[in-house]
C-alpha cells in the first residue's frame, strides 16, 4: 500500500472514532446498515470472499440463500464497527448490559483452581465488546495481541482504543509476545486471543467445515507451557441490542504424545468449537479474508504439528 493510501486509511479510521462516537445510537445503527447495504450491492472483493467462505459453512445453500447470508454478514460486520467506534464513550452500565454470556462457570472453576485462563475466539460478532465486558463486569484485566498495521499511526490508534477498554495490548511479534503472555498466565492472569485465522506459515493443520485450514498454535502451546485453562468462546447477535455469547468447556491437553501431537489435538478441538458457533450463526462470522488452504498459495501445506510461531491475531481488520 502506498504512503498516500496508508494516510487515507488512517484518516478514515480516525474520522470513524472522532465522528461516529458522537452520533446518537439510532443514527449510528442506521448509518452502519446503509454502509453495509451499499458495500454488499457493489460486490467487492470482501463481499465475494465472505460469500465464498459462507458457502463452506452452509454447503447446501443456493445462490439466493448465500446472498441473503452475505448481506446479513455485512450488516453484522458494520454493526461491529459502529459499536467499536462508540465503545470508548459507553458507560460501565452500558457495557455490562450490552453482553450476556453463558458458561461463566468454566471461568469461575479455572480461577478457583488458581489457573490462568486463555479465552480463544473466532471473528464472531463483537470481540471488543466481549473484552470490555470482561474488564467492566468481571473486573478482570487481561492481555491480548494486535496485528501490526501500516501506517504505524493506525496501529497506534487500535492499541490506544483497546487499552481504553481495559486491555493490555502486545504487538503480534512471535516469540516476544508468547513469552509475555506465558508470564501473565503463570501469574494467574487472563489472555484473550482471536484465533481462527493463522497469520504465519507455521500454523497447525485442522479440518474446518470439511476442508483443510491452519490455525495458530499459540493458544494450545500457552496452555501446555503454563497449565492455564484453554476456553473457547463464541459470540453472536440476536434481534435485540444485546450481544450473546458462550464460554465452552475447557480443552485439556492429552495425557500422552509429543508437544506437537498434543498441540495438533488441542487446536483441532478449538477449531471444532469455533465451527459449532459459526454454523449456528454464520451471518455473524466476519471472515472477509482467505482462510482455507485451497484458497491460499498452492505451495502452502497444513503441517500436522506446530512450531512456536505467532500466537494469534488481535483483530484489526
Amino acid at each position: 500500500m502506498s504512503d498516500a493510501a496508508d494516510r487515507a486509511t488512517d484518516a478514515l479510521y480516525g474520522l470513524g472514532w472522532s465522528t461516529v462516537k458522537m452520533l446518537p445510537e439510532p443514527v449510528a445503527k442506521a448509518l452502519g446498515r446503509n454502509i453495509a447495504d451499499i458495500a454488499w450491492k457493489r460486490r467487492g472483493k470482501g463481499v465475494l470472499r465472505l460469500e465464498a467462505n459462507l458457502a463452506r459453512v452452509v454447503p447446501d445453500a443456493g445462490p439466493e440463500r448465500l446472498a441473503e447470508l452475505s448481506r446479513a454478514g455485512m450488516r453484522s460486520y458494520l454493526r461491529y464497527w459502529m459499536e467499536s467506534f462508540r465503545l470508548p464513550t459507553w458507560s460501565k452500565e452500558r457495557v455490562v448490559d450490552g453482553f450476556t454470556p453463558d458458561g461463566l462457570r468454566h471461568l469461575d472453576e479455572a480461577f478457583a483452581a488458581d489457573r490462568g485462563v486463555i479465552l480463544a475466539l473466532p471473528h464472531l460478532a463483537n470481540w471488543d465488546l466481549a473484552g470490555a465486558w470482561v474488564a467492566q463486569a468481571l473486573g478482570r484485566n487481561f492481555t491480548t495481541v494486535a496485528e501490526r498495521l501500516k501506517p504505524e499511526t493506525l496501529y497506534d490508534r487500535f492499541v490506544a482504543y483497546r487499552e481504553s477498554l481495559g486491555m493490555e495490548v502486545l504487538p503480534h511479534a512471535g516469540g516476544a509476545a508468547f513469552g509475555t503472555l506465558a508470564r501473565r498466565l503463570r501469574g494467574g492472569g487472563m489472555v484473550c486471543l482471536v484465533a481462527d485465522r493463522d497469520l504465519s506459515s507455521s500454523g497447525v493443520g485442522v479440518d474446518f467445515f470439511g476442508e483443510r485450514a491452519t490455525m495458530p498454535a499459540g493458544p494450545a502451546l500457552l496452555a501446555q507451557h503454563t497449565g492455564a485453562a484453554l476456553l473457547p468462546v463464541t459470540l453472536w447477535y440476536d434481534d435485540s441490542p444485546v450481544m450473546r455469547g458462550r464460554v465452552h468447556a475447557p480443552i485439556e491437553a492429552p495425557g500422552s504424545g509429543t508437544r506437537e501431537e498434543k498441540t495438533s489435538v488441542m487446536t483441532q478441538a478449538l477449531a471444532d468449537a469455533f465451527a459449532g458457533g459459526i454454523a449456528e450463526h454464520p451471518e455473524d462470522w466476519h471472515m472477509l479474508q482467505r482462510l482455507w488452504l485451497a484458497d491460499l498459495d498452492p505451495g502452502r501445506v497444513a503441517a500436522p504439528g506446530a512450531g512456536a510461531g505467532p500466537v494469534a491475531s488481535g483483530p484489526a481488520e
